[in-house]
């Protein structure tokens, strides 16, 4: 006989290491735009497994190309060929105009593979191993080591420290506090186009231009993660690609294998004929058929279902609406954000509100104690931003 949703969250508690304060519901299954608790309640997800279920659930053509290569092999290693690899690689190549990929199995190894990128790059040029790396504060990167270390908030490291070492944090969008930072031992300069974690703060064209042209000056290389933010979610497949500024090194994950957990690392031919090189790095899931057919599948989607154009389109109406709700609520101080990834800005925290919207049948999160991020499917349609809406204006009254 089955449990109850309590009797498993008991177990949970028991069995799991308690590093989430997880809510109190265990999700069955999705539909669309909407998910499923044990006891089937209905709830709209504006989360999207923080920002991975790009095409919502259940899309079947995805579902059928994974069950597929399920059938017909999972695993390799990357001592051999697979086709899935080979051809999820060259659509990556297509839409983000990088030249070399590698493929990890989330986004934090893919920042771990971009740091050691940029470091073998510097090491190729003088031989020494003093580079330094200048990240952003208010940044997240990841929770391995590396990702970590560039981390700009320093609660997230601080029980951890040291970390890699040789990181200075300049403030994003503040050109001057970068430059002041920059010296001949500065081997990259690593930015989220779109901070997440960190309150949803968009990349400033101007920073972003000035930090490709710094760079060029300098032969220092620009990393761009957009791990939350590509694939789609600002209205370019790649955030970057709205602003103009390419990247030497890129970072993706979340919704590039929308649920299958897959990463990658993607670099210019220059960068790639000038770091790393065999025996330098490896793994043994990324890259495998299964994740290879994930990507092959979401990429196929994206163009069937006319995606960007959805997000352009809806995301208008988002804005337009979540600027309703903002001049209406006196305790949403400020709205930003690009496509959707948005945030309101609060001037109390926002896990009260958080919990009372899923109460409603809402799935919201926090990006930061008083930012609600604004984060769903790149699927929805006006209809669903309207009853997103209703239900937080009836929160917040």
């Amino acid at each position: 006989m089955s449990m109850t949703m309590n009797e498993y969250i008991e177990e949970a508690e028991k069995d799991l290491l308690h590093t989430y304060n997880r809510f109190p519901i265990v999700f069955d299954r999705g539909e669309g735009v909407y998910l499923y608790d044990l006891d089937g309640k209905k709830y709209l997800d504006y989360v999207a497994g923080i920002g991975v279920f790009a095409l919502g659930y259940g899309n079947k053509e995805y579902n059928d190309a994974v069950k597929a290569q399920v059938d017909k092999i999972l695993h390799t290693s990357n001592y051999y060929y697979n086709v899935p690899a080979i051809e999820a690689a060259k659509l990556i190549k297509k839409y983000s105009g990088m030249d070399r990929v590698f493929f990890t199995n989330s986004g934090a190894e893919a920042i771990e593979g971009a740091i050691k990128t940029v470091r073998k790059y510097a090491y190729l040029k003088d031989g020494k191993t003093d580079h330094e790396i200048i990240a952003m504060e208010h940044s997240f990167h990841g929770r391995t080591m590396g990702a970590l270390s560039i981390t700009g908030t320093e609660k997230y490291r601080a029980p951890f420290e040291p970390g890699i070492g040789n990181i200075r944090f300049a403030k994003h969008n503040d050109i001057d506090s970068v430059k002041s930072l920059i010296n001949d031992r500065t081997c990259a300069i690593i930015t989220e186009t779109i901070q997440g974690e960190g309150g949803i703060h968009p990349s400033d064209k101007a920073f972003l231009e000035e930090l490709r042209k710094i760079c060029d000056e300098k032969d220092i290389l620009l990393v761009f993660d957009e791990i939350q933010c590509g694939m789609g979610r600002s209205g370019e497949m790649f955030a970057w690609q709205g602003y103009g500024v390419k990247p030497d090194v890129m970072t993706s994950a979340k919704a590039l294998g929308c649920g299958v957990p897959v990463g990658a690392f993607m670099m210019t031919e220059k960068v790639g004929q000038n770091s790393l090189v065999a025996g330098d790095h490896g793994t043994t899931y990324g890259g495998n058929p299964l994740g290879g057919a994930a990507i092959c599948a979401v990429f196929e989607q994206y163009e069937k279902l006319g995606v960007l154009d959805n997000v352009k389109e809806v995301s208008k109406y988002l804005y337009e609406k979540l600027d309703e709700l903002t001049a209406k609520h006196s305790q949403i101080i400020d709205h930003r954000g690009v496509g959707f990834i948005q945030g309101l800005e609060f001037n109390c925290p926002v896990g009260d509100i958080i919990n009372k919207a899923l109460a409603d049948g809402l799935v919201l999160i926090n990006a930061g104690t008083n930012v609600i991020r604004i984060m769903p499917p790149l699927v929805i349609k006006k209809e669903h931003v309207d009853e997103m809406i209703t239900i937080l204006d009836k929160v917040l009254s």
